[in-house]
Parts: structure tokens; sequence; C-alpha cells
């Protein structure tokens, strides 16, 4: 049987660009739809413009430090519509490079909604039909509401990027890594934050010392940190919107968001009426090679709600291409992933956090926290954490945790050590870099405590 192409990839975020683009390098016929801003999440809605806002909020922190280190500083208010503009332009560009790499690599693209007709065909919303021996759906994720009155009235991150005006107060609702991101970015906006999480600590499933941490400075940085709360109903009243907790309070706020969970683009792409097999949350179930129970239909990124990173999503698109494009059956390996969350400070982690190891084995945990020299110089009172997990049996670290600014590039350095299977001993050999809050990491001699 002929095909129009040997992949049809629907989807046009990073995970299936790179797919779409490396599978045409080996001299596939490949085409790719994308409905919306070519890009997805991560480009257009996510971590780059995210990572924007969060260096424009943290300008009026090092105004203050510089006036400590002798410096006369004279700062104006943040100009919220000028950043913006720079910001979508920014994009804009962004998303244009994302078109171009396809279109010099030979990928037919689609401005269109697809769907799955059958095994081999692809339904396009232009009324087109397209054949293809292999379909790779990578349709990504998106922010989701919780089920409550007046849930309607908030917004989501996919909203914060294209408000007219900061409000002058926001309630963000959730405790994971996005709501205590844009708590921070907000806050050194100069937005009143509240923030309202019904779990006992922020950042569940991160290492319990770290995210405990990344709470206190976050309350000490300014924003209103409310745990074990939640909010029962909402509705627009008096120019903002009403709200009322769980723990009995009524506030209003120029605007409620809500961090609450994502959700799998899975809805109305005909996949489970072809026999894919779908999770209870929706995501596409695959095996280690990204392949769903309809053998020519592959699955990447937060559709599958394996990993749900970008560079995740490109890594398993690569297997992928591996796998049916270069006859190389290639598992994607989800192990040992750095990663970085952009609180303020931010984050770094890699490997098991000290209640996963402890559970697994015997470890010694090897850490410390300290006012860094910037910070103490200027008089002012934020810690930093860092953290070392080592088993006891062969000395491997199993799991390194960084609370700190920089704390993203720092881990991805560690990532690489902890991946080679680093021992604490290989880490004692290196030499410092002095002065710096990472040399920490190489001379920490005596474990905190053992378990």
């Amino acid at each position: 049987m002929s095909f129009d192409y040997d992949l049809f990839v629907i989807g046009g975020g990073s995970g299936g660009v790179r797919a779409a683009r490396v599978a045409a390098q080996t001299g596939a016929k490949v085409a790719l739809a994308e409905e919306d801003r070519y890009g997805g999440t991560c480009v257009i809605r996510g971590c780059v413009p995210k990572k924007l806002m969060v260096y424009a909020s943290e300008f009026p922190g090092a105004i203050k430090q510089a006036a400590e280190y002798g410096w006369t500083v004279h700062a104006g208010g943040f100009d919220w519509g000028a950043f913006r503009s720079k910001l979508h332009a920014e994009l804009d560009r962004l998303e244009g490079v994302y078109r171009k790499i396809l279109g010099s690599n030979g990928v037919e693209t689609y401005d269109a909604r697809a769907t799955v007709k059958d095994a081999h065909t692809v339904r396009l919303s232009t009324g087109e039909e397209k054949t293809a021996k292999h379909i790779l759906v990578a349709t990504g994720g998106r922010p989701v509401k919780p089920d409550m009155p007046g849930a309607e009235h908030g917004i989501t991150s996919n909203d914060i990027f294209h408000l007219e005006e900061l409000p002058k107060s926001i309630l963000i609702i959730g405790g994971g890594y996005i709501a205590c991101e844009f708590a921070g970015i907000l806050n050194g906006m100069g937005v009143q934050v509240t923030q309202y999480y019904r779990g006992a600590q922020v950042l569940r499933g991160f290492d319990d010392e770290a995210r405990g941490l990344v709470a206190e400075e976050m309350i000490r940085g300014g924003v209103d940190l409310h745990l074990g709360t939640n909010i029962l109903e909402l509705e627009p009243r008096d120019g903002g919107i009403w709200t009322k907790a769980t723990n009995g309070s009524e506030k209003i706020f120029d605007k409620v968001f809500f961090a609450t969970g994502r959700t799998p683009n899975t809805e109305g792409l005909g996949l489970e009426e072809l026999g894919v097999e779908l999770g209870r949350g929706g995501e596409v179930k695959v095996d280690e090679f990204s392949q769903t129970a309809v053998p020519s239909i592959y699955a990447i990124g937060d559709v599958t709600d394996r990993v749900n990173l970008t560079p995740v999503a490109i890594r398993e698109g690569m297997a992928f291409v591996e796998t049916v494009f270069k006859g190389n059956p290639t598992p994607v390996d989800h192990a040992l992933i750095p990663t970085a969350i952009f609180t303020q400070p931010e984050m770094g982690t890699v490997g098991l956090s000290e209640e996963e190891a402890r559970e697994k084995e015997e470890i010694e945990v090897y850490a410390t926290s300290f006012k860094p020299m910037r910070e103490s110089f200027a008089g002012q009172e934020e810690r930093v954490l860092m953290k070392l997990i080592v088993s006891r049996a062969n000395r491997k670290v199993l799991g390194c945790h960084i609370v700190a600014p920089g704390a993203g590039e720092l881990i991805q350095m560690v990532g690489i050590a902890v991946k080679m299977g680093a021992t604490k001993e290989d880490f004692d050999r290196t030499v410092a870099v002095h002065p710096t809050m990472s040399e920490e990491l190489v001379t920490m001699k005596e474990p905190v405590r053992r378990a």
C-alpha cells in the first residue's frame, strides 16, 4: 500500500517539530499539522515567556542590592505594556524559527486541526484526508480549572501573558511549580500576591527540606502563602473577584489564577475509537518505545503524561526516529532527569529526594544552608541550600537538591555527574571553585544524618 507520507505528526510543539525534522533528514516524507501556534506550550505559553517574566521580576531585588553595594540607583515603575509588547515580538520570532526549521528540512505543514480517522489516515479540519505509514501524536496538554462554582471567572497560565494590565492583587490557587513560579514572578512585578494551597507544603513530590526552604523564602519575599487552604466558590463582585475560602475568610482580588493541574490534549482526536488506549486522565498509553496499542500510531510529550518537560519530549521524539526510521530500537530513558523550578529562589534537583531514597536503602545526607556572600554583604537574609543524598552501600550520589539563585544552571552540571554514577568520593576529589556557593557541593565532609 502506498501512502501520502512516511510520517504524519499531529502537533507543532517542541517534541513534534524535532521528530518531524529529524525524520525528514533520514529521507522520509514528513508532514505536520498544528491548529494553533508553532512552538507549543513551551515556546508560546510556557517555559520561554515564563522565564522572560522571571528575569523581569528579579530586577527590584537586584536594584535594592545594587544600592547596598554603593550604586546610586534611580528606578521607575515596571511598564507591563512595554514588556508585554517585546515579549510577544520575541514569541513571534521564535514561532517563525520553528516554521523555518520545518520548511528548510522539507516537512510539509498544515495550519489545521488534525484528527485520526484510522490507523493510517489523518483528517484535517480543512476537509482534506492524508495517509501515512506512521502517525505521531504530539498534541501536548493544557491547564484545567477545578469543577467549582464560578471557576469560569478565574484565569490560567495560558491567560497570564495576554493581560492588558497587571492586576493590583491576585489570588493564586495551587502549590505546584507553576503556582509557585508565578507567585514569585507577579510578586516581583509589584502585584500583591496571595497563594492558597490545600496541602501541607508546596511543591509536593520534591525533597522536603528543599521545598520547605523555598516556601520560607517565598513568604519572606512577600508572598502571602496559606497552606491547608482552598476556595469554595468565587464570583465577580465590586469590580473584582470575590472568593470564599475553606478557612472561612472572604476576600476580593483583582484576579484569581488557577494553577491546579493540566490535562492531555486527546479529546476529540478519535484515538480511543481506533483502539488506542487512554489512561484515566486522558493520557495516551505507550510502551517504552512510545508506541501505542495501534502499531502504526506513536505518541510523545505531555500527551503521554510521563515526564512533562520540554527536553524530555524532544528526547522522546529523537528516540522515536531512531526506532522507526533508523532501525535502531531505542527505549526512552526517563531516569535521573535534571529539573529546575524557577521559583525565587530557584530550585534545582536531580535523582531521588531524601524521602524517596530512604525508602529504598540506607543513606547518608550531606547538607548545608547558609547566606551566600553576595546577599550577606548586602545585609539580606536569603538563605541557600546545597544537599547530596548518598548510598551507604556503594557511595553513589543518589540525588542532589539545590535552592539558590541560578540553581537551574548549577543542577545541569551536577546532573552529568549523577547520571554517570559519581560517588561522594568523586565529589570530594574535585577541587572547589572559591568563592562560590556551589563549592559547598564538594567540601561537605560529614553527613548531617543517616537513615
